[in-house]
């Protein structure tokens, strides 16, 4: 019996999205029926999204099969005519419906065609993905849709607790998958700055940041972001000429001296075998891992020796779900929810810092909880910022990043240093009095505070334990340090996008935090709402595996092909065409275009006034088209060229077209559609006063969770919580 046993999910139509959901559902004990329908995918893909799943010739048969279910939920996208088709379909069955849709139907994009990799160019990523003279690179696969199916779930899932579910769930896949970009946009927005194109696999503020090629033809990807990782490693490569150096001090010192730093990095990975890099790292807390392609990620010993990949079909291994479940803890009834959301009533004890823990736990506080934002002064959140700060700055300038505020808001924040027993304790009485204790330290790092997982059974054997390590807690990896980098540097992702004589190519300074970030707010509300049957659980979500989700069709296609995934840049195997190209305005204009269909051909062709290329019967197919994508893309650019790139999208999807400016993160905050469904929140906090952060990207019966309080600054409710939960009296001396 599974965590989520007892609910009944009726999955109908949708493409990856609404699919991937699905999956979710049915891997964790649901019980789902997919009501056939949507596009056509590649058939083990589509095996894979659709494992576990019964099927149903209609949503009347499947309406049958769900009554007797102690939860039932409908799920339906991607489009306005889906979810309208879904609803008529349901009829007065009362069966509450999660929508997955490209977009808030309240917004200027409602009625626009959307596809993966259309999403890539709205959302921030692609602009920042190529060669610095362009132009941007769209990434591959279907990211996208398997972010906002993965937040949809963590929207119905939360919105299951109470005794009354809502009757209607939205989510968006464009505002779920704004969170690789969301804290960037929030800083763009006050700092005046716009978003560069560094180089491929070039991104700040990290660097060296990268993979390379080791002596014995692996690659390896490596990190060095603070001081004393970069040291240890210049060291390391037997420059210590370069650790000494000034020029070199910062990472952004490294980075603007990026062409030098990595020519020595390049040169002295290529002279030892791709072992030596990743043990000398281990030893020396630098984050170095292995980079395999995704056909070996299978028979990689860590990933074949924690069963991070299942049989598939004929030979073919697929990912297995992120989690690792060990209930063996007290039970507890579900959550009832109240006025603050469907988690009203749940503490958490939040002892993570960065991105992924931090964007987990904000997830939960969004839901209601009341999340309890665990560090101290001696060891602050390090996105607060990793160099030292003067003591005596006013403002401190640990209280001035924006990505901390927008990872951190609707928490309560304290200062317990966890080396001096007073705050040891009173952080061991937090863990006794919450339903949630979450981390994502390095590894061994809560062990050796004594409030790692079987600590925090001791001392409270009804909390879910969420514990988030890079490559797991298991296996001859588990110890490497990592950051996001990292993770999607040993994700295989890096092998499945650019161009086939670039390097294996990163999308992001940090892809994978923001990932994890939502498989940990998605493991914690499993294990909340299993704790009522199974009891509390220990749940490790690794990082990597998360990524080994959005990297699935890639890793199932090369090891079916036996070869290298096909990397052309931005075209699609089953898109034409499918292109960057430059438009009027500066020197940083594009516009995207991914034609999906031979009616969106036809459409195209008319739009751009090439009458001749929509009555040429050789590009009526795919195919056909694909043949002729270098012609088909210049006359493309020679349309766009003297036109506004917002402009020329607005043309082709009146048309039926998807097409989008590229737009990067300074393009977000002022986004006509994000600005319509009132996606920026305002908030005042101290020292900052006015400013705004990314809302929740999921509504319940219409509404937006709330945003209560901003960010926390340091230590700032620490008399007031240990004082309500009876710890101590407040200490006056704070």
């Amino acid at each position: 019996m599974g965590p989520l046993s007892g609910i009944g999910i009726i999955e109908i139509g949708g493409d990856v999205a609404v699919r991937y959901c699905g999956r979710l559902f049915a891997q964790l004990g649901a019980d789902v029926w997919r009501v056939a329908g949507g596009p056509t995918l590649e058939p083990l893909f589509a095996r894979w999204l659709d494992e576990g799943k019964a099927t149903a010739p209609d949503v009347a048969t499947a309406l049958g099969s769900v009554r007797g279910c102690e939860k039932p939920l409908a799920v339906a996208g991607q489009y306005p005519e889906d979810s309208a088709a879904a609803i008529a379909a349901l009829g007065d069955s009362g069966l509450p419906l999660l929508t997955i849709s490209w977009f808030d139907p309240r917004g200027a994009y409602a009625d626009w065609r959307a596809n993966d990799a259309l999403m890539q160019a709205m959302t921030g990523v692609a602009f920042s993905f190529g060669p610095v003279a362009g132009p941007p690179t769209l990434p591959q696969g279907h990211a996208p849709q398997i972010v906002g199916g993965l937040t949809g779930f963590i929207a119905a899932l939360a919105g299951m607790m109470g005794e009354t579910p809502p009757s209607r769930v939205e989510t968006s896949i464009f505002e779920a998958a704004l969170c690789f970009a969301e804290t960037g946009a929030v800083g763009t927005a006050v700092l005046g700055y716009h978003a560069r194109r560094l180089g491929v696999n070039r991104f700040s503020p990290s660097w060296p940041c990268s993979l390379y090629r080791a002596a014995d033809g692996h690659f390896v990807g490596v990190t060095a972001l603070t001081g004393a990782q970069w040291v240890a490693f210049a060291e390391l490569m037997g420059r210590a000429d370069m650790a000494r150096d000034p020029r070199f001090a910062t990472t952004l010192q490294r980075l603007a001296a990026g062409d030098e730093v990595d020519a020595a990095v390049r040169a002295a990975i290529a002279a030892k075998p791709a072992a030596f890099w990743v043990e000398q790292g281990d030893a020396l807390r630098i984050p170095i891992t292995p980079a395999p392609p995704p056909r070996e990620l299978p028979r990689h010993p860590h990933w074949q020796g924690r069963g991070a990949f299942a049989p598939l079909a004929d030979g073919v291994q697929a990912p297995v779900s992120p989690f690792r479940f060990d209930f063996d803890g007290a039970r507890q009834d579900r959550p009832r929810g109240g006025p603050a959301g469907p988690l009203d009533g749940i503490r958490v004890a939040d002892f993570s810092m960065g991105w992924a823990g931090p964007l987990a736990a904000r997830y939960l506080a969004d839901l209601g909880a009341d999340v309890l934002k665990i560090e101290s002064r001696a060891r602050r959140d390090w996105w607060r910022g990793w160099d030292p700060a003067p003591p005596d700055a006013d403002p401190p300038p640990y209280e001035m990043p924006r990505n901390f505020m927008a990872v951190n808001r609707n928490k309560r924040g304290l200062d317990l240093d966890l080396a001096q027993p007073r705050d040891h304790a009173a952080a061991e009485a937090i863990v006794r009095l919450s339903d949630v204790v979450l981390e994502n330290q390095g590894p061994g790092v809560m062990d050796k505070l004594g409030l790692g997982p079987a600590d925090q059974r001791r001392l409270n054997p009804s909390a879910v334990s969420v514990t988030m390590p890079p490559f797991g807690a298991t296996g001859p990896l588990a110890g490497l340090r990592a950051y996001g980098s990292t993770v999607e540097q040993a994700s295989g992702m890096p092998f499945l996008n650019g161009r086939a004589d670039w390097d294996p190519s990163m999308q992001h300074v940090a892809y994978g935090d923001a990932v994890a970030g939502l498989y940990g707010a998605a493991a914690s509300l499993v294990g909340l709402y299993g704790r009522q049957t199974l009891g509390a659980g220990r749940i490790e979500v690794c990082q990597v595996e998360c990524l080994f989700q959005l990297a699935a069709e890639g890793i199932i296609a090369e090891q079916a092909a036996g070869a290298p995934y096909p990397r052309d840049g931005s075209r699609r195997a089953g898109l034409a065409p499918c292109a960057v190209v430059r438009a009027a305005g500066d020197g940083e204009s594009w516009l995207a275009v991914a034609v999906d269909s031979d009616a969106a051909w036809q459409a195209f062709a008319a739009t751009i006034g090439r009458a001749d290329l929509a009555a040429d019967p050789a590009l009526a197919s795919l195919a056909g088209r694909k043949k002729r994508e270098d012609e088909i893309e210049a006359a493309l650019e020679g349309w766009a060229a003297d036109k506004d790139p917002r402009e020329a999208a607005d043309l082709l999807q009146a048309a039926g077209v998807a097409a989008s400016a590229v737009l990067g993160t300074h393009d977000l905050f002022p986004d006509p559609h994000l600005q319509d469904c009132e996606y920026w929140a305002l908030q005042v906090r101290r020292y900052v006063g006015d400013h705004f952060t990314p809302q929740a990207p999921f509504r319940h019966d219409g509404e937006r969770p709330p945003v209560i309080r901003p960010a926390p600054t340091l230590g700032e409710h620490t008399d007031e919580v240990l004082a309500e939960l009876g710890i101590r009296q407040p200490a006056h001396s704070r």
